[in-house]
């Protein structure tokens, strides 16, 4: 059988997810790095470049934000991550995805098979 659950107060799934995002206008010309912060789906920090700080939106996370905050190492890094981060990746990147110019043939789609 299954082992016995030693601490069946702490039993269960938990989510924690760290999703930053660069959002591209007119290819690097205007950059946006946001960072959200998701812990069982409710969003308690998030970093906006274009606001310069983190904010929180739960209790936890305005106590988290403000301790990010107030760290200027820390700060000067997310702010630097336009650069460092964005649009490093997109000069890496950018051949792959926007300057692609190739057509699609059909001998280069997937192939469709039928439902069995």
């Amino acid at each position: 059988g299954a082992p016995p659950d030693l601490c069946p107060a702490h039993s269960g799934m938990f989510q924690f997810i760290h999703k930053a995002e660069c959002h591209f206008i007119n290819g690097t010309e205007k950059v946006r790095y946001t960072e959200r912060l998701i812990y069982n789906r409710v969003l308690y920090a998030m970093f906006d470049s274009d606001v310069g700080h983190y904010v929180g939106f739960t209790p936890y996370g305005e106590k988290q934000a403000q301790h990010w905050n107030s760290d200027p190492e820390w700060m000067e890094y997310k702010r630097g991550q336009v650069d460092n981060y964005c649009r490093h990746n997109y000069k890496v990147f950018t051949r792959f995805s926007v300057e692609r110019r190739v057509t699609p043939s059909p001998s280069q789609s997937f192939p469709v098979h039928p439902n069995p």
